[in-house]
């Protein structure tokens, strides 16, 4: 089995084990296959299931950075919103983890947890420089 399926593998389990989202104030440990390397950038692929009109997924780090938040529009009810990918800032990751915290936010209510089937997977993608 490849390392970056093994590191899938573990992020997924470790989502299920605490429900699909991290707890509140409670942070999501995404293991990578390796630090980053130089001349690597790093992206979080967010799978979502089906989220009610008018929900966004917000994701933050673990010093409460936001990193991104998923908005999406035009989902049929009842279907799945996609997965979408965020480009992470170098500092975000530290080692061969990242620490997130992903919430479902709606303009007139509080941020919540998210439900594990809105939240299907959370995984950490590294790709090489594209510079050259």
């Amino acid at each position: 089995m490849s390392r970056g399926l093994v590191a899938v593998v573990l992020a997924l389990a470790l989502l299920i084990a605490q429900g699909g989202c991290a707890a509140s104030r409670d942070y999501t440990s995404l293991p990578l296959s390796h630090a980053p390397k130089p001349g690597e950038r790093a992206f979080l692929e967010v799978e979502l299931g089906a989220l009610p009109s008018g929900h966004e997924v917000e994701v933050s780090s673990d010093t409460g950075r936001r990193l991104g938040v998923i908005s999406p529009h035009a989902i049929r009810p009842g279907r799945s919103a996609g997965t979408y990918t965020l480009p992470l800032p170098a500092d975000a990751v530290r080692g061969a983890s990242l620490h997130v915290r992903i919430r479902i936010t709606r303009a007139d209510a509080a941020p919540r947890e998210a439900a594990a089937d809105e939240v299907r997977g959370v995984r950490v993608i590294l790709s090489g420089d594209q510079s050259r």
